[in-house]
């Protein structure tokens, strides 16, 4: 089978790899139906962090279900289904209390040893407690919800977890640091699911922003470092935002979204610190502020957001601005590492 492969910074390939296959009476094997890049395959893309040679690439995928392994109950051959970017069993301590990031059994698609979702098909483990069933399989699914279906393969998930951390609620103000995938559908779901009323987001890119205004931000502010956060306070009648979405993951982000955030406010973070930004205390400690941070459990709201892309009441599938085959997922990542792609699908 075909599959995307890391070569070195900056080459990336698509050839010929083992095909997938269940080894485990646990597994599912699934055909990929679509696929994505993440912002954070760009990391080792753009050489700021090393990757193995001719490792698999990829975390995000929706397919069918080909086969499954003898201990698998809850999918079957047929299912049209979404797979969250990590796998869990959903039963351990860590899954029951909805963090299932940090399964006891769990995994990330792509890392060594693994497939990766840029595939024609990917070893599902733990199938049971990861893959969530679309309704009515794919041939009974509009084509038009296939984006929104894989964005909550990772994206909308982890944008959702950002303004949960941040304590978003209804009639909240929130300032959103990031207008990356994860930024914009950090508004979004800030917006749709948890109704905020208003959303500062920080964009400088002009389609970025008008993707932004689109799912609800109220403002924009193009502006960085202290001038940044001059005009969220300006903004703000002097106050800053009680609620502020951290999605970037680097020190100048953190940096920003700690100096927006008022007194008594929470700052929820699930931009991946792939450069370790190392935080003062000082600061979160004289304004009284909460710090929530962590890698987003998205097979802990696959089960709500499913129902709301199928109803057509939430859709985040315009963050795919791009959609190329399987073969040209070469351009694709350097279509995103030069920004002319805020987030690439590939078909087939």
């Amino acid at each position: 089978m075909r599959a995307a492969v890391y070569q070195s910074a900056g080459v990336v390939e698509v050839v010929e790899v083992p095909d997938a296959s269940i080894s485990d009476p646990k597994d599912a094997l699934v055909r990929v139906v679509r696929s994505c890049i993440c912002g954070s395959d760009l990391w080792a893309y753009r050489g700021i962090i090393d990757r193995a040679a001719g490792s698999r690439l990829g975390h995000e995928f929706i397919g069918v279900v080909e086969a499954v392994g003898s201990e698998v109950t809850t999918v079957k051959p047929g299912d049209f289904v979404v797979a969250p970017f990590q796998w869990s069993d959903n039963t351990c301590p860590a899954c029951l209390d909805g963090i299932q990031t940090r399964c006891e059994h769990g995994g990330t698609f792509g890392a060594p040893g693994t497939d990766g979702g840029q595939g024609e098909a990917v070893r599902v483990p733990e199938a049971d407690g990861t893959l969530v069933v679309v309704p009515g399989g794919l041939e009974s699914t509009d084509p038009h919800l296939l984006p929104g279906l894989l964005a909550l393969s990772d994206v909308a998930a982890t944008g959702l977890h950002g303004a949960v951390l941040a304590g978003v609620t209804e009639g909240s103000t929130v300032a959103v640091v990031g207008d990356g995938a994860v930024g914009l559908l950090a508004v979004l779901g800030a917006v749709k699911i948890l109704k905020a009323e208003r959303v500062i987001l920080m964009s400088r890119h002009d389609d970025r922003a008008a993707l932004g205004r689109s799912y609800g931000a109220t403002d924009v502010v193009a502006e960085r470092g202290e001038e940044g956060i001059a005009r969220v306070r300006d903004l703000t009648d002097g106050l800053g935002v009680r609620h502020v979405v951290e999605a970037v993951g680097t020190p100048e982000s953190w940096e920003m979204s700690l100096g927006m955030a008022r007194v008594g406010g929470t700052v929820g973070a699930v931009g991946v610190p792939h450069t370790s930004p190392q935080l003062g205390i000082f600061t979160p400690f004289r304004q009284h502020l909460t710090l929530r941070f962590g890698i987003a459990p998205v097979r802990h709201y696959l089960p709500d957001l499913v129902p709301r892309v199928m109803d057509g009441s939430y859709d985040p599938g315009a963050v795919f601005d791009l959609t190329l085959p399987l073969a040209e997922a070469a351009d694709g990542y350097l279509a995103m590492s030069e920004r002319r792609s805020i987030k690439t699908a590939l078909a087939g």
